[in-house]
C-alpha cells in the first residue's frame, strides 16, 4: 500500500488544481523556498481529517481555502483528494485504489467522499485504522521538527518509534476493549442488582397473583350469587306484589263498605235527632224520660265510636268482646226502664186518685191522663223496637269497622314505613345525637290539615332536610355523612337567606288564591331557642308560595 497521488484544488497556494503522481521509489519531493512543499504535507494531513488548525500552521481552519494574490481573486473552497493503492488489500475494500475527498467551503461547512460517495469522517477513520494511517496513528515529521525528535526523551521517543511501528492501534484497541470491559462489567453488576431486587420482589408479587386470581374468582362467584339472589328477591317481589293488588282490591271494597254503613249511622242519628225534637215539643212530664233514653241511645252509638277509635289507637287488637257484653247491659237496662215508664200510669193514676177527694171531673181528667200515657207508651215501645234495631245495626257495623281498621292498620304501617325511609334519605338516621343537629324540617313544624300537598310542593323536597345549628355544625354533618357512605341534605340556621313576605304572593299582584304560609307553624315540641330562626327559615322557604283553586290552568294564569 502506498500513496499514489494527491490532488489539490484551491488549498492554500495551490489556487489552480494541481496533481502530483507518486509512483513507486518516490521517497522524497524537492524545490525551491516558497515552491509549497509544506503545504503538499499539510494537505495529506488535512485530508486525512487533521482538526486543528494550528497543525495546518494557521490561526483558522478557512486559512487552508486559496485568500488570493493581487492578480487572483479568493477561492471560495479547498478540496484534495487522495488516492491510496490497494493491489495489496491492505485497506478493508474491495477496490484496488482508495479515494480519499476532503472539501471545504470558506462558511465553514466541511465534506468528505470516499471514493467519490459521500461519507463520514468516522468512516475513514475505521477504514484507515486497521493500516496504520488512521488518525493519531501515523506521524507526519515537519520542518525543523528533526531536532525535536533526536532532543526528544526516551518515554517521547518511544512514543514516536511505537506510532511510527503500528503499535498505537493495538493500543487503541486495548483502550477500547477494556472500556467496554468496564461498561460490561458495570452492567454485569446493575444486572446482579436488578437480580437481586427482583428476586426480594418476587415473593411479594407471587402473593399478590395469589391474591388477585383469588380476588377474581371470589368476585365470579360472587356476581353469581348476587344474580341468583336477585332472581329470587324479584321473583318475591312478584308474587308479593300480586297479594298486595288482591288485598288492595278488597281493601278498597271494605272500605267502601264501611263508608256506606257510617253514612246510614250518620241518618240514623240524624233520624233520632228529629224524633227527639218532636218529643221535646209534646206536654207531658213523660218526656224527658223518653229524651233520656234517646239521649243515652246516641250515647252508646257514640261509645261505639270511640271504642273504634280506641281500638285504631292501639293497632294491634280488635273490639274487645266487653264491648258487645256492655252493649247488651245497656240493651237490657233500657229495657228495664222502658218497663219501668209502662209502670208508671198504674201508680201514679192510683197516686193522683183519691176515694175521698175524687169527683167526676177528677175521674175524667184520670182517664185522659191515662189514655195519653196509653200514646206514650206505645211510641216508647216503637222507640225501645228502633232502638234494638239501631244497636243490631251498630253490631254490623261494628264488625265492617273492625275490617276496614284492619285495612287502616295496614295502611298506617305503610306509611309508617315510609316516612322511616325518608328520614333514612334525610340523613337524620346517621346524625342523630351529632353536635349541632336540631332535627329534621318536617318533624319541627306543624301544617293544617289538607294543606300537606300544597306545603310539600312549595317547600320543594325541604322538608325531608335535616336542620342544624350554624354553618360549622353543617360542616361536620356533611363529613359524617361522606364518612358513612350516606345520602342527605342539611339546612344550617346560621346564615339564612332573605325572607319573602308570607301575606302577600310573589311580584305583589292580586288574584285568586291563599297564601300557604300562614298554614304552617312551628311544632309545639320544637326547642325555645330556635323557633324563631325556623320561623324565619320557613318564610323564606315557602313565603312566597300561594294556592290556587280550581284546575291547572288557573294556578298558570294566576303565575
Amino acid at each position: 500500500m502506498f500513496l499514489r497521488s494527491l490532488t489539490l484544488s484551491g488549498f492554500k497556494s495551490f489556487a489552480d488544481t494541481a496533481t502530483l503522481t507518486f509512483e513507486p521509489g518516490v521517497t522524497v519531493v524537492v524545490g525551491p523556498n516558497g515552491s509549497g512543499k509544506s503545504n503538499v504535507v499539510d494537505a495529506i494531513a488535512w485530508v486525512l481529517g487533521a482538526q486543528g488548525p494550528r497543525a495546518l500552521r494557521g490561526q483558522r481552519m478557512d486559512d487552508v481555502v486559496f485568500a488570493g494574490t493581487d492578480r487572483r481573486t479568493a477561492l471560495g473552497r479547498a478540496q484534495v483528494t487522495l488516492v491510496i493503492d490497494n493491489e495489496s488489500r491492505t485497506l478493508p475494500t474491495q477496490t484496488a485504489e482508495v479515494a480519499i475527498t476532503r472539501t471545504l467551503f470558506r462558511s465553514g461547512e466541511s465534506e468528505y467522499a470516499l471514493n467519490g460517495t459521500p461519507c463520514r469522517l468516522l468512516d475513514l477513520q475505521e477504514l484507515l485504522n486497521d493500516a496504520g494511517v488512521g488518525r493519531q496513528q501515523h506521524i507526519i515529521v515537519a520542518q525543523g521538527q528533526i531536532e525535536q525528535v533526536l532532543a526528544a526523551r526516551p518515554e517521547e521517543r518511544r512514543a514516536l518509534i511505537e506510532e511510527a511501528a503500528g503499535v498505537l492501534k493495538f493500543r487503541r484497541r486495548k483502550e477500547r476493549a477494556e472500556r467496554r470491559l468496564e461498561g460490561t462489567e458495570a452492567n454485569v453488576t446493575r444486572l446482579t442488582d436488578l437480580q437481586r431486587e427482583l428476586r426480594r420482589q418476587l415473593r411479594p408479587l407471587e402473593r399478590q397473583a395469589t391474591a388477585a386470581r383469588r380476588h377474581r374468582e371470589l368476585s365470579a362467584e360472587l356476581a353469581e350469587l348476587q344474580l341468583y339472589n336477585a332472581g329470587r328477591e324479584l321473583a318475591a317481589h312478584h308474587q308479593a306484589q300480586g297479594v298486595s293488588d288482591a288485598r288492595r282490591m278488597e281493601f278498597a271494597a271494605q272500605q267502601e263498605a264501611a263508608v256506606a254503613a257510617i253514612s246510614d249511622i250518620d241518618g240514623a242519628i240524624d233520624d233520632a235527632q228529629s224524633q227527639l225534637a218532636q218529643l221535646t215539643a209534646e206536654p207531658t212530664d213523660r218526656l224527658p224520660r223518653v229524651a233520656s233514653l234517646s239521649e243515652r241511645a246516641r250515647g252508646l252509638i257514640g261509645q261505639t265510636y270511640e271504642r273504634m277509635r280506641s281500638v285504631e289507637r292501639e293497632r294491634n287488637a280488635l273490639l274487645d268482646s266487653d264491648v258487645v257484653a256492655t252493649l247488651a247491659d245497656e240493651h237490657a237496662r233500657v229495657s228495664a226502664e222502658l218497663a219501668e215508664l209502662d209502670a208508671a200510669p198504674a201508680q201514679e193514676s192510683a197516686t193522683e186518685v183519691s176515694p175521698d177527694d175524687a169527683d167526676s171531673e177528677a175521674g175524667a181528667g184520670a182517664e185522659v191522663d191515662s189514655a195519653a200515657a196509653e200514646a206514650a207508651h206505645a211510641e216508647a215501645e216503637t222507640r225501645l223496637e228502633a232502638a234494638a234495631a239501631a244497636l243490631s245495626q251498630a253490631d254490623e257495623h261494628q264488625r265492617n269497622a273492625a275490617e276496614e281498621l284492619q285495612h287502616w292498620i295496614g295502611r298506617f304501617e305503610a306509611l309508617a314505613s315510609a316516612v322511616a325511609a325518608a328520614r333514612s334519605d334525610s340523613g337524620i338516621s346517621v346524625l342523630d345525637g351529632a353536635a349541632g343537629v336540631i332535627g329534621v324540617l318536617g318533624d319541627l313544624v306543624t301544617i293544617d290539615d289538607g294543606w300537606e300537598a300544597a306545603v310539600e310542593a312549595a317547600a320543594d323536597g325541604a322538608l325531608s332536610a335535616v336542620v342544624v345549628r350554624d354553618d360549622g355544625a353543617a360542616a361536620a354533618a356533611l363529613a359524617v355523612l361522606a364518612d358513612g357512605d350516606a345520602s342527605g341534605s342539611v339546612i344550617s340556621l346560621g346564615e339564612l337567606p332573605a325572607a319573602h313576605d308570607a301575606s302577600r304572593p310573589a311580584g305583589g299582584s292580586s288574584g285568586p288564591g291563599e297564601s300557604v304560609r300562614p298554614h304552617v307553624r312551628v311544632a309545639a315540641d320544637a326547642p325555645d331557642w330556635c323557633r324563631s330562626q325556623i320561623a324565619t327559615l320557613l318564610d323564606a322557604i315557602i313565603g312566597a308560595a300561594i294556592r290556587v283553586p280550581g284546575d291547572w290552568s288557573s294556578a298558570y294564569d294566576r303565575a
